[in-house]
């Protein structure tokens, strides 16, 4: 995309721009929470590109500024630091520009949606359910530095400290966008605490991010659904083993069920359990349709296939792989810490150039 479109692309934005301003200031917006979020979500995006535009417009002024100084200046020494002024504005301007073109890709479809996480040792056995407790709990901090709301839908425990389970909502800005990446197998590679010989062990953990989904977008007639109740098993508190509060729904057409027994009340233990139902519903839907319009199978590639091994997490070399992006992170105790954006912000970079480079062809 070259300077004048970027331009004209967005004059044409302006005027959404100002619808989304006056619809922020009608106080009714608020009476629908989910409309709300996606127009303040919209209102923010496009405010960022504006801001960068006006940026951009500037550093590309003190660019021929600077060039009209170089060409009539006599004095060596204050050409030389023209000199050097121009290339620090020119490299600021083609910054601006680069972050422009990515602004103004087609976004994804899921990007303004809140997510669903669900984490779950696979190979590996009490370790790997250790690092599920590990990655999980750095996933939560992360959520945390971004101001999302987390909510804890469903969590089962291991004795020594790992998790058999963990699935979690993240409700906030650029949710899905940022955490699109991280569904797949993750691998860890280490010496066990349990381990008395010193060996490094290899354990792997799934994790599928899906995006949330309201009932009416899925088409799902009542009777495609079946519930049924159950008394609570595992440790709990006070009336949670005694009652039939736990909560199983069942998609009939697709076979696809999910219980739900972390709340004490049945109503809430249903609600989540739709909730996690209608995700897995949705993620199953754009799958298909992504695979039906899909090229090759190389268009997949960073899809999120929970089959797919993304990620290796090297503790004796202090180093995290990422293996669809090539990209190697040192620092690997500040990323479980929740330092995630040394991970995140380099995946979405290349994957932004990778479209602006499909776009080119």
């Amino acid at each position: 995309m070259v300077p004048e479109d970027i331009a004209a692309h967005l004059d044409g934005l302006r005027g959404r721009f100002a619808e989304l301003e006056k619809a922020l200031e009608d106080p009714s917006l608020y009476a629908d929470p989910e409309k709300g979020r996606k127009i303040t979500c919209e209102h923010h995006r496009l405010e960022a590109m504006f801001r960068d535009f006006a940026d951009w417009k500037k550093a590309l002024a003190d660019v021929e500024s600077n060039k009209e100084i170089i060409a009539v200046e006599e004095d060596a020494d204050m050409r030389a630091l023209a000199e050097e002024d121009l290339v620090l504005q020119q490299q600021q301007a083609a910054k601006l520009e680069k972050t422009l073109q990515i602004a103004l890709l087609p976004p994804d479809p899921n990007d303004d949606r809140n997510i669903i996480v669900e984490i779950k040792p696979a190979a590996g056995g009490e370790e790997a359910a250790l690092f599920a407790g590990e990655l999980s709990r750095a996933y939560l901090k992360y959520a945390e530095g971004k101001d999302w709301h987390v909510e804890v839908l469903d969590q089962s425990n291991t004795d020594l400290g790992g998790i058999k389970n963990i699935t979690f909502s993240l409700t906030g800005n650029e949710v899905y966008s940022r955490m699109k990446f991280e569904s797949g197998v993750h691998r860890v590679q280490r010496v066990p605490e349990t381990e008395a010989g010193g060996r490094i062990h290899t354990s792997t953990v799934t994790v599928s991010v899906m995006p949330e989904a309201a009932e009416v977008e899925l088409d799902i007639k009542p009777e495609d659904l079946r519930f049924d109740v159950f008394r609570s098993s595992g440790p709990g508190g006070q009336c949670v083993n005694t009652t039939d509060s736990a909560v199983r729904v069942t998609h009939i057409p697709t076979g696809l069920a999910v219980a739900s027994q972390q709340e004490k009340s049945q109503h809430r233990n249903k609600e989540i359990a739709l909730r996690i139902l209608y995700a897995r519903l949705l993620e199953m839907k754009q799958r298909e349709e992504q695979s039906r319009f899909a090229a090759d199978r190389r268009s997949l590639v960073g899809s999120g296939d929970r089959s797919e091994r993304i990620r290796t997490y090297n503790f004796p070399q202090n180093r995290i792989t990422d293996h669809r992006f090539a990209v190697n992170i040192h620092g690997l105790p500040a990323v479980m810490e929740g330092d995630l954006d040394q991970v995140i912000e380099p995946i979405l970079l290349i994957e932004c150039e990778r479209r602006l480079e499909a776009l080119r062809k």
